[in-house]
């Protein structure tokens, strides 16, 4: 006798990159979730920079590469590769499970990674960025983003320079089907990866759609994507492991009090 589906009738919006987002919708879909996809990130390729084209070049100058996203290792990657091949002694470290399993995915069996919470402190905290005085570090990212990495290292005598090799936009979409949706009762969770997604998201349903996050869960990878004012608009939060094992996880348990 088939296990009853962990997620049957509950309504989800997915929020990231589209192509993410329709991997992501399937899988909860099998386990009986409504899924509306409604990516509200998009990434964007850039020209290469003085500065980028400078780091790749000198590749073989660093001890360590580390990498914020899973999108990090597939434009950073595809980056380096037009400047030869990846040095041999050059260290990968990731933000976490999913870019880490990015990185092996290219090509890098040994990763260094936190395994417990996915994010720049918990990364911090491990051994091998400890003693790191006198150390090149090479961080590859988008446009902008956090400066905690670079702050810290640089503290404990690193010197960091970005790869950065994309940018992330809030894209244009549609917001109907979602904002019919929640006028129907049809919607129960919003996932989001980041605290940008989660403000595009908002901007995007506009102040009608907004009004209707009162009675619906926040499922995210860290408690810190909803701190800011967005995230107090949901009636609850909660904090989903890696993977879409661990958002249906997160998921289910919303399910069974609502």
């Amino acid at each position: 006798m088939n296990a009853p589906a962990r997620l049957e009738g509950l309504g989800v919006v997915v929020t990231r990159p589209r192509a993410a987002a329709d991997a992501l919708a399937t899988a909860l879909e099998r386990e009986g979730a409504r899924v509306i996809v409604f990516p509200a990130l998009a990434i964007e390729d850039i020209a290469p920079t003085p500065a980028l084209v400078e780091a790749l070049s000198g590749l073989s100058r660093f001890r360590l590469a580390i990498f914020v996203s899973a999108h990090a290792v597939e434009k950073g990657l595809e980056a380096a590769a037009r400047h030869g091949p990846w040095p041999a002694e050059l260290a990968v470290a990731a933000i976490g499970e999913a870019t880490a399993q990015a990185l092996r995915n290219s090509g890098f069996p040994s990763v260094i990674y936190p395994h417990e919470r996915h994010d720049s402190e918990q990364l911090l905290a491990l051994p091998r960025l400890q003693a790191v005085e006198g150390q090149n570090i090479i961080v590859f990212r988008g446009e902008g983003g956090r400066e905690r990495l670079k702050e810290e290292l640089e503290a404990r005598g690193a010197r960091v320079v970005y790869a950065e090799c994309y940018r992330r936009v809030r894209p244009s979409a549609d917001p109907a089907p979602v904002l019919e949706a929640l006028a129907r009762g049809e919607i129960h969770a919003v996932s989001v990866l980041s605290a940008e997604t989660l403000e595009n998201f908002v901007a995007m349903i506009g102040p009608e759609g907004a009004r209707g996050l009162g009675a619906l869960a926040l499922a995210v990878p860290h408690p810190a994507v909803a701190a800011g004012a967005s995230g107090r608009r949901f009636a609850r939060v909660v904090v989903a492991g890696h993977g879409a094992e661990g958002l249906v996880q997160a998921l289910s348990r919303i399910r069974v009090t609502t």
